[in-house]
C-alpha cells in the first residue's frame, strides 16, 4: 500500500504525517491489519529495537475522588465496588513497588486519586519517593497525582521524581462530554508545568469511549504538539457503575489500528499499551508489541490484569526482550536533549535509563490520570484463572454482542493488593 510506504518513510525521518494519512490508517480493513502492523513495526524497531519496557503502578490513594470523569471507577458518587483507601504509608508503597521491580519493571508509577495534590500531599509523595529510592536508587519514578498547582512540579522533581503523567484522554472538542469538573485546558496546563519543571512528561489517550476517528486523530496530533516523552494508549474498561459501562466499541483489530496510528504520528516516542489490553486485544496482544515498546506489568489501577508471569512469557514468545535497567529507553537524540529522562532542555536524569515519561495509562478510572498496570498485582494462579475464564467466555461471543451490553464478565474489579492481605504479584 502506498499509504503505508509513505508513513514508514516519514516515521523513519521523524516527519509528521498528515491528518488525512492518520485517518486513513484507522479505516483500513481487517484484511489489511497485518500489513498495517508490519509497517508500523518497522518504525517501532528502528527507534526502539525489540526492547519492551516494563512499568509498575503503585496506587497510593484509591477512590474518594471529587471529579466526575465518566470513564472512571473512582469518580464522584460511583458505586463500582472498588477498593477505597487513603494514603499509603511510604514503607507500604515501597514494599508494593519492590514486587514490580522484582518482576523486571524499571519504572514505578505513583498514582493518587483526586483533582490534584495539596502541598501536604506533595510532601507525602516526596517521602514515598525517598523510601523507594533508598531501596532501589536507580529506579525511575513517575508521579500521577492530577492537576498541578504552581510550584508543585518543581517540588516533585526536587524530591526525586523523574516524570509526571497527565493524560489528555480525548479530543478538545469532545472533552466536555466525559468530564465537567475540569477542562481540557487544565490538563494541557499540567503537562506544560511538568515540562517546564524538567520532569519527563507523559500524556496519552483513552480509546473506546464512543469517540470518532476524527477525535482520535485530534488528540494524537495534540499530543504530538505537546511532545511528551511517552504516550500511553488506553482502551476503556467499561466498569459497571460508571456512565460508560455500556461502551463496548472496540475489536482487537481496531485497537491495533489505533496503536499503529499513534506510532506513525509519534514515531520516536515511547508508546505504552496501558489499561484494557487484555480485555480488548485479547489473544492479539503479542501483535501489539510490534507497535508499542512499553507495557504495564500486572494488575490495573482498579481492575485486574493478567498475571505478570504471563506478560513475561508473552514478550519472550513474541521474540521481544525486557528492557534492562541499564538500557536507555528513548532514542539517542531525545535522551541527549533531556539529560537522561526526557527530551527537553533541563529535564532531570533518570540514572542511566534515559527514560521517558511514565504513564498512568487509563482504564476505567484513574482519577485524573486514568488507571493502568497495577500497584499491587494478583497472585499468579488467580490472575491466570481469571484471564483464562475471560478468554473462554469472550471466544463464544460476537463483536455485535459486545456492543449490545456491558461485558462485565470480562471485567474483574481489583480486590487485592494495597489495603488487603493478599500480596502483590509481579
Amino acid at each position: 500500500m502506498n499509504l503505508l510506504n509513505t508513513l514508514v518513510d516519514k516515521g523513519l525521518r521523524r516527519e509528521t504525517p498528515t491528518r488525512e494519512e492518520a485517518l486513513a490508517v484507522l479505516v483500513t480493513s481487517d484484511d489489511d491489519v497485518l500489513d498495517v502492523v508490519a509497517a508500523a513495526g518497522r518504525v517501532r524497531r528502528h527507534w526502539f529495537g525489540r526492547r519492551v519496557k516494563l512499568n509498575y503502578l503503585v496506587n497510593l490513594k484509591s477512590g474518594l475522588c471529587p471529579e466526575d470523569c465518566s470513564y472512571c471507577s473512582q469518580r464522584l458518587g460511583s458505586d463500582t465496588g472498588i477498593l477505597k483507601y487513603s494514603w499509603l504509608k511510604p514503607e507500604e508503597a515501597s514494599k508494593a513497588a519492590a514486587a514490580g521491580l522484582a518482576g523486571g519493571a524499571k519504572r514505578v508509577c505513583l498514582v493518587a486519586s483526586g483533582r490534584g495534590p495539596t502541598d501536604r500531599d506533595v510532601e507525602r509523595v516526596a517521602g514515598t519517593i525517598a523510601a523507594i529510592k533508598e531501596r532501589h536508587e536507580d529506579v525511575e519514578v513517575c508521579a500521577c497525582l492530577g492537576l498541578l498547582s504552581e510550584g508543585q512540579a518543581e517540588r516533585l522533581r526536587a524530591a526525586g521524581a523523574d516524570a509526571y503523567n497527565h493524560n489528555l484522554n480525548t479530543s478538545e472538542a469532545t472533552y466536555g462530554d466525559i468530564t465537567t469538573t475540569h477542562t481540557y485546558a487544565d490538563r494541557v496546563d499540567t503537562v506544560r508545568k511538568a515540562h517546564a519543571a524538567g520532569l519527563s512528561a507523559c500524556s496519552g489517550l483513552i480509546a473506546g469511549m464512543g469517540e470518532s476517528d476524527e477525535d482520535l486523530a485530534d488528540v494524537v496530533f495534540a499530543l504530538r504538539a505537546l511532545d511528551p516523552d511517552s504516550v500511553p494508549v488506553n482502551f476503556l474498561i467499561p466498569v459497571e457503575g460508571t456512565p460508560l459501562a455500556a461502551e463496548w466499541n472496540l475489536t482487537p483489530q481496531r485497537c491495533l489500528r489505533i496503536l499503529a496510528m499513534v506510532r506513525f504520528v509519534c514515531p520516536d516516542v515511547e508508546v505504552r499499551i496501558a489499561g484494557g489490553r487484555e480485555v480488548h486485544l485479547r489473544t492479539l496482544q503479542p501483535l501489539a508489541l510490534h507497535l508499542a515498546n512499553s507495557i504495564f506489568l500486572g494488575d490495573y489501577l482498579t481492575t485486574e490484569g493478567q498475571a505478570g508471569r504471563a506478560d513475561l512469557e508473552m514478550i519472550a514468545d513474541a521474540g521481544f526482550e525486557v528492557e534492562g535497567a541499564d538500557e536507555v529507553t528513548l532514542p539517542a537524540h531525545r535522551a541527549a536533549a533531556g539529560g537522561g529522562c526526557g527530551a527537553h532542555e533541563g529535564a532531570g536524569a533518570c540514572g542511566s535509563h534515559g527514560g521517558e515519561g511514565a504513564g498512568c495509562g487509563a482504564e476505567a478510572g484513574g482519577a485524573g490520570c486514568g488507571g493502568h498496570a497495577g500497584a499491587a498485582g494478583s497472585t499468579a494462579a488467580e490472575s491466570a484463572a481469571a484471564g483464562a475464564d475471560a478468554a473462554r467466555t469472550d471466544a463464544a461471543r460476537t463483536d455485535a454482542a459486545r456492543t449490545d451490553a456491558a461485558r462485565t464478565d470480562l471485567v474483574a474489579v481489583r480486590r487485592r493488593g494495597a489495603g488487603t492481605d493478599l500480596a502483590p504479584n509481579a
